[in-house]
C-alpha cells in the first residue's frame, strides 16, 4: 500500500508527547537518516538525539522551515508542533499564531514544492457543547469553546482548502486523548489519564483535576502512531475524507480508569477536585464514531483499557 519506500520526512514538535515516540518509529520504518526531527525550544531525549537528525526550527517563521525542507530534501511532513488545550486556554494567543500560522507556513512550504505530503493532526477538541456526545458522528456540528479547538476547526478547514484548491495531499485525524508511557504529557485536558499512572506508582496517590463520572475518548500510543502512518499510507483514491477523519479506541471515565490501576496497585487512593479543565472536558464527546476511518483506510484499534493499563504499568515501572 505504501506508495514510496524511502520517503524523506520531517516531524515537528518532534520533542512532544507524541513526536517523541512517532519521529523513532518512522527512524525504524524508513530508516534514521530519512526522517529529520525538529524542535522549538525543549531538548530531544537522548534517543532522538543519537538516533537521527535533529534541528531547532520555528514554525511561526517560514524560513526556518524552508531551510530544513531544503536541506534535507522533505518530501512529507509530519506537522504535530502545536499548543495543547490548557495551555491554550492560559496563553491563547500563544495558541493561536503557533497553531494557526505555523500551520499556514507549513501548507505554503509543501504547497511550492509540488508533491510533499501532509499530515496535520486534528483532535476531539474541535467538538463543542453542541455535538452529540455519545458516538459523535464524522459529519457533525463543529463549535468548540477553547482555543485549541478553534484552531483545530480552521485547521481542518484550511487543510480541506489545499487539497480542494492545489491538489496538496494533506491528511489528519481527530485524536481523542492520547497516554503514552514514555513522555510526560504536556498541557493537554486529558493528561489527568497519564498522570495518575506516575502518580500511583510513585505516591500512590493522585488528585484527579475532573470528575469521577467525567468519559473521554482516550487512546494509547501504540495505537495513535500506527494511525498516523497507516493514513500516510493509505491509497489516496480510496480517501472521501482528508484531514478530520475521526479515530477512535477505548472510552472510559476517570474513576474507571482508577479502578483498573487499583487490580495492580491496590493502596492507590484517587481524590477528585475539578478545576478549570472539566468545563473543557464537558464539551468533548464520550465516545467517538471512525467509521469513516475503518471504511476508507482499514483503521482498527489494538488497545483496551485491560490491555493499555497492563502495558502501561509495566512500561513505566521499569
Amino acid at each position: 500500500m505504501c506508495a514510496r519506500k524511502s520517503p524523506r520526512i520531517m516531524v515537528t514538535g518532534a520533542a512532544g508527547q507524541i513526536g517523541s515516540e512517532l519521529t523513532l518509529a518512522l527512524r525504524g520504518r524508513y530508516g534514521n537518516e530519512n526522517v529529520v526531527a525538529t524542535g522549538h525550544k525543549t531538548k530531544p531525549s537522548p534517543k532522538l538525539r543519537d538516533s537521527g537528525p535533529f534541528e531547532f526550527i520555528d514554525v511561526t517563521r517560514r524560513e526556518s522551515i524552508e531551510a530544513v525542507v531544503d536541506k534535507f530534501n522533505v518530501d512529507t511532513i509530519y506537522h504535530l508542533a502545536a499548543i495543547l488545550s490548557a495551555v491554550g486556554e492560559e496563553k491563547p494567543h500563544l495558541a493561536w499564531d503557533v497553531n494557526m500560522n505555523g500551520l499556514y507556513n507549513i501548507l505554503e512550504v509543501a504547497r511550492e514544492r509540488q508533491g510533499v505530503r501532509v499530515f496535520c493532526p486534528s483532535s476531539i477538541a474541535a467538538f463543542g457543547p453542541e455535538t452529540p456526545r455519545e458516538n459523535t458522528p464524522q459529519e457533525t456540528v463543529l463549535r468548540p469553546k477553547t482555543m485549541y479547538g478553534v484552531t483545530k476547526v480552521a485547521g481542518e478547514l484550511l487543510c480541506d482548502y489545499y487539497f480542494h484548491r492545489y491538489g496538496l495531499d494533506v491528511r489528519g485525524v481527530r485524536y481523542p486523548g492520547i497516554l503514552s508511557s514514555e513522555t510526560p504529557p504536556g498541557g493537554g485536558t486529558t493528561d489527568y489519564a497519564c498522570e495518575i499512572f506516575y502518580e500511583a506508582i510513585k505516591h500512590k496517590r493522585y488528585t484527579c483535576f475532573v470528575r469521577e463520572d467525567t468519559v473521554l475518548p482516550m487512546m494509547y500510543m501504540p495505537d495513535c502512531i500506527r494511525g498516523a502512518i497507516e493514513l500516510m499510507e493509505a491509497d489516496l483514491s480510496q480517501l472521501k475524507h482528508h484531514a478530520d477523519f475521526n479515530l477512535a479506541a477505548m472510552s472510559f471515565s476517570a474513576g474507571e480508569l482508577a479502578a483498573e490501576i487499583k487490580k495492580h496497585i491496590p493502596e492507590l487512593i484517587c481524590e477528585y477536585e475539578p478545576d478549570f479543565r472539566q468545563q473543557i472536558a464537558d464539551s468533548w464527546p464520550r465516545s467517538i464514531d471512525d467509521s469513516a476511518a475503518r471504511e476508507e483506510w482499514g483503521w482498527k484499534p489494538q488497545y483496551g483499557l485491560e490491555a493499555m493499563v497492563t502495558d502501561m504499568l509495566e512500561n513505566l515501572r521499569k
